[in-house]
């Protein structure tokens, strides 16, 4: 979504309307991002529809419609532990936050996405809340966040990687120093192949929009995967076609074709 679908203030109205035509005419929409539910529904208002989505880069599949988590895939208290000590190793500084699940959106709310004092949170009205090293690791987790503000995420993702790649899939969806583990071989295409499923789609079928390298499996997974113009440069060397960027309707103009 972001970087893809929505511009800096959200979907445009050329956006909206393309999406509408689609979903009227009977067409899936799946949102696929790494937010986790809490993040959606808001989305779902600017957008005027509340489609099946693809949350937590894939470890969610979550019903906006109905605000229900369908299916999550949690990294247990022992791999998080062993995961969260390999990060601190490998990206030496870095504050930590865990994302959480309940059963919608909304429940548990001030639990789902805790993290140690020295995490600094990469966007604007930070919504984690600081916890001791106990609660941190007191219960599965959707996701493992790493933050450095003065580090590259490619950096960062390479040192994670060589240390952890072996109990979490690493990726990243900003530049500014933040790195994001699900379980391994959880991605956004494991994700979408559910959602898929789901609306009885098969992937030759699915065409699907990128921009970051959290979103490289599922644009490898689908039929016909688009990069926007602004995507990363690894997207852009998998996609099938590149469209214009996300504050360019990228998204709009592919779908104008059929919708």
């Amino acid at each position: 979504m972001d970087g893809t679908l929505l511009g800096d203030d959200g979907p445009s109205p050329r956006t909206r309307a393309v999406i509408t035509r689609m979903v009227d005419a009977g067409v899936p929409l799946v949102l696929a991002t790494g937010r986790p539910p809490r993040w959606i529904p808001r989305v779902c208002e600017a957008l005027g529809v509340h489609p099946l989505t693809v949350a937590a880069n894939g470890a969610v599949l979550y019903d906006a419609a109905a605000d229900r988590v369908l299916a999550a895939e949690t990294l247990d208290v022992e791999t998080l532990a062993a995961v969260v000590d390999g990060l601190r190793a490998a990206v030496p500084g870095c504050g930590i936050a865990v994302e959480r699940v309940g059963a919608g959106a909304f429940d548990r709310r001030e639990e789902q996405f805790v993290s140690d004092p020295a995490y600094v949170h990469a966007w604007p009205l930070p919504d984690h809340r600081h916890v001791g090293p106990g609660d941190l690791l007191a219960e599965p987790v959707i996701k493992v966040l790493a933050r450095h503000p003065t580090r590259r995420s490619d950096d960062m993702a390479r040192a994670a990687v060589a240390a952890v790649g072996h109990l979490v899939d690493v990726t990243y969806s900003a530049g500014g120093g933040l790195l994001e583990c699900a379980v391994r071989g959880v991605t956004k295409a494991r994700g979408l192949e559910r959602a898929a499923a789901h609306h009885g789609v098969h992937a030759a079928d699915v065409v699907a929009f990128g921009d970051m390298p959290n979103d490289l499996a599922m644009l490898r997974w689908a039929g016909h995967g688009v990069a926007v113009g602004n995507a990363h440069a690894d997207v852009l060397c998998v996609a099938q076609e590149v469209t214009a960027s996300n504050l360019d309707d990228g998204v709009a103009s592919v779908l104008e074709r059929w919708f």
